[in-house]
């Protein structure tokens, strides 16, 4: 990522309708953004979307993690929380869990644990630090809430903009922290490419949205992607990795 004090080359913009067309298939709207770096070359389907804020969700666990983990309030990934024992509606979330295993289940009850340990204003300076969406966490009584059902908004574009400065290490946190996000982002690994991601179910908004947002390693190079979907039905969410998938593939990837 160039400095912003340095002029920016202009980065070359193409809708791509074969991605419509995997939207079409699936049978959901939607949006989605994928960044190639080494072309500096976006590769999108509806661009006013890319560019339309939204509820993180729990996309923002990435940078909670980051957060989290700089300020202490968790001493590494494999620490135990003790579930309170209320039943959620997700079988993953009704256990004792760690970050690594909280990550992958996106279990809220721990990450909100996280944000009032952080508290509000270690809270508000991290997600300014790291430029995050409009950097807009409320008031204190939204410090486990803020991501969830507001204020914070970030668009699909803008996600991409904070994965880019995760993957060149050039947030404001140290190395070891981001090394951990790094590690328990990963979803998908073969010998062939890396997939580091993570979902986001805003369940508040109407209509409820879904995010998958992440980056793609494979043959020393990079890919960033940001999936926006409208989730007006449960069974829907699969189509958030499985609309990501299909158009990655269509630019020669996977």
């Amino acid at each position: 990522m160039i400095p912003k004090s340095q002029p920016q080359p202009v980065i070359e913009r193409r809708v791509v309708p074969e991605f419509g067309q995997h939207f079409q298939d699936l049978k959901v709207e939607g949006s989605i953004i994928i960044y190639d770096p080494q072309k500096n070359q976006i590769y999108e389907h509806n661009p006013k979307r890319n560019q339309t804020p939204f509820s993180p969700a729990s996309t923002f666990k990435i940078l909670n993690s980051l957060i989290s983990l700089d300020a202490q309030v968790i001493p590494d990934q494999d620490v135990r929380f003790t579930w309170d024992g209320i039943q959620r509606p997700f079988p993953g979330w009704n256990q004792d869990l760690n970050m690594r295993e909280a990550f992958k289940v996106s279990a809220v009850w721990f990450y909100q644990i996280l944000a009032r340990r952080i508290g509000y204003e270690r809270m508000k300076a991290g997600v300014i630090g790291a430029n995050y969406g409009d950097r807009n966490i409320g008031d204190p009584s939204n410090i486990d809430q803020f991501w969830l059902s507001g204020p914070l908004k970030i668009t699909p574009e803008e996600q991409i903009q904070f994965l880019q400065r995760l993957y060149l290490n050039q947030l404001p946190f140290s190395e070891r922290s981001i090394a951990i996000v790094k590690d328990i982002m990963i979803m998908d690994q073969t010998a062939q490419y890396t997939v580091r991601a993570k979902t986001g179910w805003a369940m508040s908004a109407n209509p409820q949205t879904g995010w998958y947002v992440g980056y793609l390693e494979q043959n020393q190079q990079v890919y960033f992607f940001a999936t926006n979907l409208e989730l007006p039905e449960p069974a829907q969410a699969t189509a958030r990795k499985a609309i990501t998938y299909r158009c990655l593939r269509t630019l020669g990837l996977l």
